[in-house]
């Protein structure tokens, strides 16, 4: 099993030990605000299953059937994640108008907020884990997992400051009131991961940072060939494709060539976490003159 897997899998373990938490501060107060802190935790749950099953599937090698292999299956798990989300929000909305039609104040709200809170501890550690990892290992699935802590940390750190003003108040009304804040934060959080991963989807570029350093190996390692060109990259998972034209001297030998192909992809690939690199050769007559200027 791959430390992304064993990731993915901590993260169904993590969130299955917050849902018990906070169903139990729910039950203990019957606050709405912590139900839809609890219900965000339900899909948790499930987004977690969906993300470890995503990874393993992307860990495959490439088969007859994806010779590119399969590292888009993360993206399908993010996009699900994102869906779930957006069901999350609905019925938290649903559950914040039947508490303002009919507000309660609460049962043991300081026990509550305070098992509340252990809750929002554990997520918040497991989060930092989730997005460092991601960064580290460029997977799509872990880092949708670790956005949607994040959000859920911070709508829970929102619920805390609100019950406890509900209490101190004697607003009853605040609870229901910030559970509908919950889902809206909930909402927007589900709407930035479905765009993150349909871009993956329909293959975007990536961002102009990554290419200008691409450009930057390409010019300083590709000594002995005249220039490149038409550079196109993309994300794929934790796969990132890149391909580019090469234009050498005419009369230079095709051994000569591919040593200049070996080394630039070697650099490519030192450079670039997970590159995938294909180098479409010509000859000096192909020349642009508006390409990648070899240094």
């Amino acid at each position: 099993m791959t430390r992304t897997e064993k990731l993915a899998l901590g993260s169904v373990a993590v969130g299955t030990l917050v849902l018990g938490i906070k169903t139990l501060a729910w039950a203990m107060t019957g606050s709405v605000a912590l139900l839809s802190d609890a219900a965000e935790s339900i899909v948790n749950v499930a987004t977690a299953v969906a993300a470890f099953l995503a990874v393993r599937l992307a860990a495959r090698p490439a088969d007859d059937d994806h010779p590119f292999g399969h590292h888009k299956a993360e993206y399908f798990s993010a996009v699900l994640e994102g869906v779930l989300i957006v069901v999350a929000a609905v019925f938290i909305l649903n559950e914040a108008w039947q508490g303002l039609r009919a507000p309660q104040m609460l049962d043991a709200p300081w026990q509550g907020l305070g098992v509340n809170l252990l809750a929002s501890v554990v997520n918040a550690v497991w989060c930092w884990v989730l997005l460092r990892a991601a960064r580290r290992y460029r997977s799509p699935a872990l880092q949708a997992d670790g956005k949607h802590l994040l959000s859920d940390v911070v709508s829970s750190v929102g619920v805390t400051i609100g019950v406890v003003a509900a209490v101190l108040t004697g607003w009853a009304w605040l609870d229901p009131a910030l559970a509908a804040v919950v889902a809206l934060n909930i909402l927007w959080s589900g709407w930035t991961v479905v765009r993150s991963s349909v871009g993956g989807l329909m293959d975007e570029s990536v961002p102009d940072s990554d290419l200008s350093a691409m450009r930057e190996v390409i010019s300083t390692n590709a000594y002995g060939a005249v220039e490149a060109h038409d550079l196109r990259a993309r994300h794929a998972g934790s796969a990132t494709f890149v391909e580019f034209h090469l234009v050498v001297p005419g009369e230079m030998t095709v051994e000569a060539a591919h040593e200049i192909c070996d080394r630039l992809e070697e650099a490519l690939k030192a450079e670039i976490l997970g590159a995938r690199v294909t180098i479409h050769v010509e000859p000096d007559h192909k020349a642009k003159h508006t390409g990648i200027v070899v240094l």
